[in-house]
C-alpha cells in the first residue's frame, strides 16, 4: 500500500507529534484541530505544550513544506485521530471527540483509504462507535476501506524518543488493514510492530495502564497503614524491595495524567460486573489526594484561615501536563478546609485550571505562606537550597508529598518538616 498523505486530526500531547515526525520522514502531512488558539500558534511555529525537542521538529517540519496545519480534515491517503477521551463525572467515557473527528472524515473518505484510530477507548470503540460512522460514506469498513486501532503508548517528556522505539501495537479491524497499519508507521518506529485485532489492541492499552494504577495504589494504601503504624514508609518500601520477586511503587499525592487516571474506568464502565479490583484501585488512587489533605491539616494544627503554598500542579515531575492532576486535587481539598491556597507551577504558570489561584514566580507563592508543600517533584523544586527559601518566606512549616527533599537540610534551616509516613 502506497501512502503519502496523511492527515492527523488532533495537535495534542500525542497528534502533534505524531504529525511532526511523520512529516519529518517525509509523508505529505496536514495536522487538525478545531481550537483556533491552537492553530494559528502552530502555523506561527509557537507550541501549547512542552515536550524536549518537539519545538525543533515542529519547525523543521513546517519549514519544510510537510506539514500544514489546518482547521479542516483534507483528502488524504491516510487519517489518523487522536484526540481527546477524557471522562464524565460519573467516570463513563466522553467519546464525542472521537465521534467528531469520525464523522468529520466522512466527507473525504475514499476507497482504498486507511482510518487509524490512536486514542485511548474502552474496549470495542473502533468496530462498534467508529466503523459505523465511517460506514455512512457509503464505504464498508474492511472491504472498501481500511481501519484499524493502533494506541500510543509514550511517557510525556519522552514522547519523541519513544515514539521511535518503543513497539507499536496494531490492531485491524480485519489482517489487511492491520498490515497497511504497519506500512504506515513503519516509517519512523525503529521498535517491533506487533499485529493483533482491533479490540484486543484497545484492551492492551487499558491492561498496561491499569496494571500501573493498581500497583500505584497498593503503594498508596501502604502509606495509609504506615502513617496509622507510625512506621516510615520509604524505608519500608526499601527493605521490602530488597526482595527478588517485590518491586513496590512510590505513594505519593494520588495518580494523574491522561492515561493512568482514566483508562481504568473504561474497564469499569465495559464491564462493571467482574471489573471489582479496577475499581476499587480506582478508589484508592482518587482517593489519595484527601488523605494527604487531611494529614497536612493534622501536623498543620488545622488550615482554616492559613496560607499554604504548594509547588507543582502538573501530574508527574518535569512536564507541563495538568490533566487529572492529583495535586489540583489537593489544592482543592485545602481550599474547602478553609486555607488560601498560592500555587505555583514552572512548566505552565497560566494553566486556567478552575478555582486554582496560580502565580507566576516562586516567590509569590513563598512570601505570604504559613505553610509550604511539595506536590511535584520538579527537578528545579528538588534543587532548591532551603537556606534560600527560608529567607524568602515567614514559613516555618514544610510539607514534602513526594519524598523529595533532605529532611535534614530543611530542619537544619530552620523549618519544620514533615511529609507523607515519613520519618527521617
Amino acid at each position: 500500500m502506497d501512502i503519502s498523505t496523511l492527515c492527523v486530526i488532533g495537535m495534542g500531547y500525542i497528534g502533534l507529534p505524531t504529525a511532526s515526525i511523520f512529516a519529518s520522514n517525509g509523508l505529505q502531512v496536514t495536522g487538525m484541530d478545531t481550537n483556533a488558539k491552537i492553530i494559528d500558534g502552530l502555523k506561527a511555529g509557537q507550541l501549547h505544550i512542552f515536550e524536549p525537542g518537539l519545538r525543533d521538529l515542529l519547525l523543521d517540519a513546517l519549514n519544510s513544506g510537510r506539514l500544514k496545519i489546518s482547521d479542516e480534515v483534507v483528502p488524504s491517503d491516510a487519517f489518523i485521530i487522536a484526540v481527546p477521551t477524557p471522562f464524565y463525572e460519573d467516570k463513563r467515557a466522553d467519546l464525542r471527540a472521537v465521534v467528531a473527528a469520525s464523522e468529520s472524515i466522512v466527507p473525504h473518505l475514499k476507497p482504498g483509504n486507511l482510518v487509524i484510530l490512536e486514542s485511548t477507548s474502552p474496549p470495542r470503540t473502533t468496530v462498534d462507535i467508529v466503523a459505523p460512522i465511517l460506514e455512512k460514506s457509503g464505504l464498508i469498513a474492511g472491504e472498501d476501506f481500511l481501519l484499524a486501532y493502533s494506541p500510543e503508548r509514550v511517557l510525556p517528556g519522552k514522547i519523541l524518543r519513544e515514539l521511535v522505539n518503543n513497539p507499536r501495537v496494531i490492531g485491524g479491524i480485519d489482517p489487511t488493514s492491520a498490515e497497511a497499519g504497519r506500512v504506515l508507521y513503519r516509517a519512523f518506529v525503529k521498535g517491533d510492530i506487533i499485529l493483533t485485532d482491533a479490540t484486543t489492541a484497545e484492551m492492551v492499552k487499558l491492561m498496561e495502564n491499569t496494571s500501573r494504577d493498581i500497583n500505584i495504589a497498593i503503594a498508596n494504601e501502604f502509606s495509609r497503614l504506615a502513617e496509622a503504624f507510625d512506621v516510615d514508609i520509604w524505608e519500608a518500601i526499601g527493605i521490602a524491595n530488597l526482595h527478588p520477586r517485590v518491586e513496590i511503587l512510590r505513594p505519593g499525592v494520588g495518580v494523574g495524567g491522561h492515561c493512568i487516571s482514566v483508562d481504568p474506568w473504561f474497564l469499569v464502565e465495559a464491564a462493571p460486573q467482574v471489573a471489582h479490583l479496577v475499581k476499587t484501585a480506582r478508589q484508592v488512587n482518587d482517593g489519595q489526594p484527601s488523605f494527604v489533605a487531611e494529614h497536612i491539616a493534622k501536623i498543620a494544627g488545622g488550615v482554616k484561615g492559613k496560607t499554604i503554598a504548594i509547588l507543582g500542579l502538573a501530574f508527574k515531575p518535569n512536564v507541563d501536563d495538568v490533566r487529572e492532576s492529583p495535586t489540583v486535587e489537593l489544592v482543592h481539598h485545602l481550599q474547602n478546609a478553609g486555607a488560601t491556597v498560592y500555587a505555583y507551577e514552572p512548566f505552565k504558570p497560566g494553566a486556567g485550571l478552575p478555582n486554582v489561584h496560580q502565580v507566576e514566580r516562586l516567590e509569590d507563592a513563598l512570601a505570604d505562606a504559613d505553610l509550604i508543600v511539595l506536590g511535584v517533584g520538579h527537578d528545579r523544586f528538588t534543587d532548591l537550597d532551603p537556606v534560600e527559601v527560608r529567607k524568602q518566606t515567614r514559613a516555618d512549616l514544610v510539607y514534602d508529598a513526594v519524598r523529595a527533599w533532605d529532611k535534614s537540610r530543611w530542619e537544619d534551616a530552620g523549618f519544620q518538616f514533615y511529609g507523607l509516613a515519613r520519618k527521617y
